[in-house]
């Protein structure tokens, strides 16, 4: 157990440097840098004004020295200075990192609460209307862009209530926060609670045509001890899978829901950042992404021995 931890640990840090050259390189081979646009915006001309701000910039280094800074600076626990905004970037990164980090909280609370059940309860009335009316709100949720859905949303509230449901204060109590970032969870919450509402489905199909579910009824066993302890505890694997990807992408996915709601989140500022090409701040906000995802994955292979007693990593 503990020599496979350090070998996804290792593993771990060879894919985020990898991720971090890959990060750097794709930055640099987009025509343009924070100094064109600076220029083109002002309508200047005087190249030797641009050449300066290139050499104070850095920009003008060699490409493996400008790398070699950034990733000494991490070390260093340094992350650098935005071009944009001149301040450090942790005093950029680090107060929308909650703001996101409790949207896609409460985004994956809401797809597990509603999916999981859903799905369990798809597959036990299979072929019923629940069943199809179930399946019929899943593929809606699939098909359905959590941008437009938001907007839709947003229309409902101000035709019916008088009111526009965005992001404008920072809430003070747990309950604040709650009324605040609900709606905009729910939105980005119902394309992932329906897809793992249909996974939960089929593999929970899967598992109940199995003998140990017959033979578990044929003891006597309830329907739901059946359901819940024995039929949802060996296909909820794959369902694990998917909550880990899911909660992943909603990190690094919330662009478009945090734009529609006026949410000031890592992800809307991220593309804010791409756009004035700001180096320091896109490189370590994508990085952030990964760790979180990498991070993630390692949860749940952990998680799938605890569940199933008959997963077992070699030593």
């Amino acid at each position: 157990m503990l020599t496979y931890i350090i070998r996804r640990l290792l593993l771990m840090v060879v894919t985020l440097f990898g991720v971090s050259v890959v990060i750097f390189l794709l930055l640099r081979i987009v025509p343009g840098n924070i100094a064109d646009i600076l220029f083109d915006s002002a309508g200047l001309i005087d190249p030797a004004e641009k050449a300066k701000i290139v050499a104070d910039l850095g920009l003008d280094l060699p490409l493996p020295q400008q790398y070699a800074q950034w990733i000494g600076g991490l070390f260093r626990g340094d992350l650098g200075f935005s071009y944009v905004s001149e301040k450090p970037v942790l005093d950029e990164i680090a107060p929308r990192i909650p703001i996101t980090a409790r949207l896609a909280a409460l985004a994956l609370f809401f797809s597990i609460v509603a999916g999981v059940p859903l799905g369990v309860i798809s597959a036990v009335r299979q072929n019923s209307g629940l069943d199809y009316g179930l399946r019929v709100l899943s593929l809606s949720g699939l098909s359905m862009p959590s941008f437009w859905l938001g907007l839709l949303i947003l229309m409902f509230c101000v035709h019916f209530f008088g009111t526009i449901p965005i992001y404008d204060r920072a809430p003070e109590t747990f309950w604040a926060w709650f009324a605040m970032l609900a709606i905009p969870a729910a939105a980005v919450g119902f394309r992932s609670s329906a897809l793992i509402m249909r996974l939960t489905r089929s593999s929970m199909l899967e598992v109940l045509g199995q003998d140990f579910v017959r033979t578990a009824r044929s003891k006597g066993l309830s329907e739901a001890n059946v359901t819940y302890n024995h039929a949802l505890r060996n296909a909820v694997l794959p369902v694990i899978t998917t909550i880990g990807i899911e909660t992943a992408f909603l990190f690094g996915g919330l662009i478009v829901t945090e734009t529609v709601f006026n949410i000031p989140g890592v992800a809307r500022f991220l593309v804010e950042a791409i756009r004035w090409r700001d180096y320091p701040m896109v490189q370590n906000l994508v990085l952030f992404i990964a760790i979180i995802v990498v991070t993630v994955n390692l949860i749940v292979d952990l998680i799938y021995m605890v569940v199933d007693p008959r997963i077992r990593y070699s030593e």
